[in-house]
Formats: structure tokens, C-alpha cells, sequence
């Protein structure tokens, strides 16, 4: 340590001599590095959820901190209205008409379908420009030993929870770290424990922030909150038990929790809580100017109280139609928030329309790498940045073999959205395309394609023109169209 210590103050005065100080140099030095990128996912958190969108219980000071000193988007879209294939989409850059993971498909004894290894993703786009790379958090893209491992998807560091299904206890007997498993002493998967799955996840990312200072790096963290069961640390329920009224309901589905609507709330506000340490992280080494901060939520939020959640209480989806599940708006339009000091213009509102298959080509563009052929987004960095020169999408594309089975589009203001095409026993397949004028009804209430027959016409061939079939994933309504 003194070694260290003196030299930085043989370098500092050397520096004196010729003209710079030491600041100076970190500065020059950091003008020239590719910057940091650090991008937060939260899990079922709904696009009403955090103070700077609308919410009037649930307490979120640090990331409205973030929004008032960046930029909040307002129609910013998931990949997917479930987990695994929104991560999908955001790791590889193609909407899931073409992706390789489309729905929720679990693997035995655990996991989820591998991503497959020829994939291209985010992280593997970064190292070529010498980004260390980290995953932590939730993963679900297939198991540790598989082709979907992390650490064989681009990520130097994964540590976490690798099959969703783990990751429906916050305090799990164990995480894992690359090929470890690393047991969780006093936690028995119960509604309590000594060791609490997020706090874990954030003192891990300080960890590899401070190991990586020196050098870009690439921090994705997909936590598992507010995803149920509904669990959080009594310090953190008792700034909402008893402040937030309480009713009474069928329990369906995870563990019960006493307070689910304080609990909830606190699980929000915890987080929130843990993302401030990691602003004020970079903040302390000097990373700030030189870091691209995002968040947003990987779909809408919980329905129909389970596991004690309540959406309807807190307004969850704002003014928008579906939950969690849904291609309808609430279901797929997600909150989204960047900072990056210098670049972006604080406390500004964007209304650009943009998905996650845009972050791919967005942060290769913030990186300086070229991004891989054949992706399905466009780069949206002249949006963030306020450039009004910013290309647009013709579409936005969805399917979802789940749920009854539906398909959806976004046309400028035009939304079309199919419902019921996977209909249970000899039903068939309902193909009609709902249309929806999102500028003027952006609850999607009033059903106008009988009056814009073109527009569905129209929509009708893209819907089966953009898309792929996958064997992994039929959709017999669509398949055979």
C-alpha cells in the first residue's frame, strides 16, 4: 500500500512538471477508454411501479434520482411478456418471430432451454473491445454444463440464480458463481433467512465494479425483485407494514406473506435502495462521466393477486390494458430510464418508440463495435443522446405461443394484437386482428379495425411475413399460414 501510495505521488508530481495533474491524466485516460455500461432488469416490475412514472405508494428516491439526471422513455417495449424470452431478445438482438427462445420452457431435473451456442451475444460483441462482462442475477437461459451457460454466452462472471424457478425464493439455500454452487448458511427457502438473495446480487456487482475500475466493462444485472414470492427484510417491510392498508384475499400460488402489500412495496424500495449503492459506487471512483446507467423491467406486472401481489391496488400498468403474460400494453411496455453524464440531457422525456432488441445495436454503437448482421433492432443512442436524426422502426413485432396464444405489432400509433390462437380442445383459432390507435386510446378500449381495413390488411401480411417458425416452439395458427 505505501509502495502504491508512492507511486502516485512520484506520477503526480511528474505529471506537475510537465503541466497536467493526476486528475487530469484520470481524465484523459477515461476520454479515450469505451465506456461503462451498466444495465438493471428488474422482474414483473410493472411500468407504473417507480415514483418518476407515477407511483404513489411505493417509494423509489434513487431511481427517480436517475431519471431527473438522464432521460425516461415512455414507450419502450420487453422482447417478451414472460422471462426467459425477454432475455432472449435483449442478449441477441432479434424479436421472437425470430429468436431462438420464445417462451417459458423449463429442461429436466432443472433449468431452462439452453440458448443455443452460436447465438451471438451482447457480452461476446463487448470483448472484442476488451469489456470484462458480468451476469448477475437471474439468468434462465439454460444450466450450468449446457450451451446456454453464462460463461459460455460471453460472461466472464455469472453469479446468481441459474434456473428461474430457483429464483422464486429470495432467500435460496444456495447461488451460484461460474461452476459453483455457493451455499447460503441460515437460509432454508422459507418466507425468512439470514441471507438475502438481493443484497447478495448488489455486493457482488460492487465487487466486480471495483475489480474492473481500470478497464471497460459490461454489468448486467437481471434481479429477481419484485418478482414473487413476496420476501424483503423486516428493516425494509417496516417502513410500509401498517402505512399501507391491507385486505383480505384468496391465497394462490408462492409463499404467503403477512403484509403482501407492504411487502411488495418494500421489496420495490429495497431495490431502489441497492441501486443506489451502486450509483454512489461509481460515483466514489470516478466512473460516473464515463458510465452508461439503464433500467427497466423485463414485463409487466403480476396478475390477479398471486402469491399476494396486488397490481390493481398500486395501479401497476398505469393507464394500460394487460399484466404480466399479455401482449396487450401493460404486458409488454416497460419502464426505461438512462443516465450518462455529459451525453445525455438531464430530466428529459423521450417518446421514441424502441424494444429491447434495440439494445444490442444501441450498445455496440456506445461501445464502437460493429454490430453482428442480421438483428432485428436499430440503434437508438441518437434518441438518448437528443439527436432529432434518428431512425425509426416500420414495426415491432411479437409472438407468444402462451397465454391462449397471441401475436401483436406496433405500426407507428397502430397497435394489432391477435388473441386465442392456441384455444384449448377443437376450438379454432381466432385470427381476427383487434386494432388499436394508441395516440388516442392508449388503454387499448376501442377495437377500430373494422373502420381501417387496410391498416389490418396490412398488418396481417407483416404479421406472417417477419416471422420464423421454430421447432422448438410451434405455433400451429401461424405456421400454417
Amino acid at each position: 500500500m505505501k509502495m502504491m501510495r508512492k507511486n502516485k505521488i512520484i506520477l503526480t508530481t511528474i505529471l506537475l512538471v510537465l503541466g497536467f495533474s493526476y486528475v487530469d491524466s484520470i481524465a484523459a485516460k477515461e476520454s479515450t477508454s469505451p465506456p461503462n455500461i451498466i444495465y438493471m432488469l428488474a422482474d414483473d416490475l410493472g411500468y407504473a411501479e417507480l415514483g418518476s412514472y407515477g407511483q404513489k405508494w411505493i417509494k423509489t428516491p434513487h431511481l427517480d434520482r436517475l431519471a431527473k439526471e438522464g432521460i425516461r422513455l415512455t414507450q419502450h417495449y420487453s422482447g417478451q411478456a414472460v422471462c426467459a424470452p425477454a432475455r432472449c431478445v435483449l442478449l441477441t438482438g432479434k424479436h421472437t418471430g425470430r429468436s431462438f427462445i420464445r417462451d417459458n420452457k423449463e429442461v429436466k431435473p432443472e433449468g431452462q432451454w439452453p440458448l443455443a451456442k452460436d447465438e451471438v451475444t451482447i457480452a461476446e460483441a463487448l470483448k472484442q473491445k476488451g469489456y470484462a462482462t458480468a451476469a448477475i442475477g437471474k439468468w434462465g437461459l439454460g444450466m450450468v454444463g449446457t450451451v446456454g451457460d453464462p460463461n459460455q454466452q460471453g460472461f466472464d462472471l455469472f453469479y446468481g440464480f441459474n434456473c428461474q424457478r430457483h429464483a422464486h425464493n429470495h432467500y435460496p439455500r444456495y447461488l451460484r458463481k461460474n461452476q459453483e454452487i455457493v451455499k447460503l448458511e441460515g437460509n432454508d427457502r422459507t418466507l425468512y433467512g439470514e441471507q438475502f438473495s438481493q443484497d447478495l446480487f448488489t455486493e457482488e456487482a460492487l465487487k466486480f465494479i471495483d475489480s474492473n475500475k481500470e478497464k471497460p466493462f459490461f454489468l448486467y444485472m437481471p434481479f429477481a425483485i419484485p418478482h414473487l414470492s413476496i420476501q424483503v427484510p423486516e428493516e425494509s417491510l417496516a417502513e410500509y407494514k401498517g402505512k399501507i392498508p391491507e385486505e383480505d384475499y384468496v391465497h394462490r400460488g408462492y409463499l404467503k406473506h403477512p403484509f403482501p402489500r407492504a411487502g411488495y412495496a418494500a421489496m420495490i424500495t429495497h431495490m431502489d435502495r441497492d441501486i443506489g449503492k451502486i450509483l454512489k459506487k461509481i460515483e466514489s471512483l470516478g466512473l460516473k462521466d464515463n458510465t452508461l446507467v439503464i433500467f427497466t423491467s423485463d414485463n409487466g406486472p403480476t396478475f390477479r393477486r398471486l402469491g399476494g401481489s396486488d397490481s390493481a391496488f398500486f395501479k401497476s400498468a398505469g393507464p394500460f390494458k394487460g399484466l404480466k403474460g399479455s401482449l396487450y400494453e401493460g404486458g409488454i411496455r416497460v419502464p426505461f430510464i438512462a443516465r450518462w453524464p455529459g451525453k445525455i440531457k438531464p430530466n428529459t422525456v423521450s417518446h421514441h418508440v424502441s424494444a429491447f432488441w434495440d439494445m444490442f445495436p444501441t450498445f455496440c454503437e456506445v461501445a464502437g463495435v460493429q454490430a453482428p448482421k442480421g438483428l432485428d433492432g436499430i440503434s437508438f443512442l441518437p434518441a438518448l443522446l437528443g439527436d432529432p436524426i434518428q431512425i425509426q422502426h416500420e414495426y415491432l413485432y411479437w409472438e407468444f405461443p402462451s397465454y391462449g396464444g397471441q401475436q401483436a405489432i406496433r405500426m407507428g400509433q397502430w397497435k394489432g394484437i391477435r388473441q386465442n390462437l392456441m384455444p384449448r380442445g377443437k376450438k379454432k383459432p381466432n385470427l381476427h386482428i383487434e386494432l388499436y390507435n394508441l395516440d388516442k386510446d392508449p388503454g387499448e378500449k376501442n377495437d377500430v379495425s373494422a373502420k381501417y381495413p387496410k391498416i389490418v390488411e396490412r398488418m396481417k401480411k407483416l404479421m406472417k411475413d417477419v416471422r420464423t417458425p421454430s421447432p422448438l416452439y410451434p405455433f400451429p395458427a401461424l405456421d400454417q399460414l
